[in-house]
């Protein structure tokens, strides 16, 4: 199978580091900017920034319903701090009139953390199929971050905040083809969450693959 091409929405925030974490996953890294990149990607990663000024970028750039639209459709797509809060379902503490692309059955709490100040380092603890890639803990950074203040029954809790007055947070999820995360593990240098979600990417290239051959074999007379 050829490399991924898993693109990173470079309206505004650290897209060069996710680049560069996706490209050491043998995947092939691309800036999305419009429409056109983006219905050419398998997945999408929605970077940390600020989530208010991306998401009306996206608008004005005319990304905001094709996102939408290829979210719901089935592309893999992870999204980190204000990416999370992007794919959130639900926010808390927004202004009211900011949209999110959707997706995610969770109520995300956007800067749940504190201010830029409070920006902190942390273990977190890991469960389900983030464990089982990156062990039972994780070192990660937030930043002005959120966590998710409640979670539907189809979304799988890959991580929680360990001590502290945010003890017992979630902080990382999965749903379907769906990941997020409150903290950067681009920052860190650790690749796991990385790895995780090229493996999502490939394994969803693959089942289209099947689903479209076998498509074409029972078309045969």
């Amino acid at each position: 199978m050829s490399a991924p091409l898993i693109g990173v929405l470079a309206l505004q925030g650290d897209v060069r580091e996710h680049l560069a974490a996706l490209r050491e996953q043998g995947a092939e890294a691309v800036p999305v900017r419009r429409p056109e990149e983006l219905a050419a990607v398998d997945g999408l990663v929605l970077p940390g920034g600020e989530s208010t000024t991306m998401i009306k970028l996206a608008a004005r750039f005319g990304l905001l319903a094709p996102l939408r639209a290829a979210v719901r459709g089935g592309l893999p797509a992870y999204g980190s701090c204000a990416g999370m809060i992007l794919l959130a379902d639900r926010i808390l503490d927004a202004p009211p009139d900011q949209e999110t692309v959707g997706g995610l059955d969770v109520t995300v709490r956007r800067n749940a953390f504190g201010r830029q100040v409070d920006s902190f380092e942390s273990e977190i603890a890991l469960d389900g199929e983030l464990a089982e890639a990156a062990g039972e803990s994780l070192h990660a950074v937030f930043i002005r971050a959120p966590w998710v203040e409640d979670a539907g029954e189809g979304v799988q809790v890959l991580g929680r905040v360990v001590g502290g007055p945010a003890d017992g947070r979630i902080v990382a999820v999965r749903q379907g083809n769906l990941v997020a995360t409150s903290f950067h593990p681009e920052l860190t240098g650790d690749r796991r969450v990385h790895a995780m979600f090229a493996d999502i990417v490939r394994s969803h290239l693959a089942d289209s693959a099947g689903a479209g051959a076998g498509g074409d074999e029972g078309g045969q007379p």
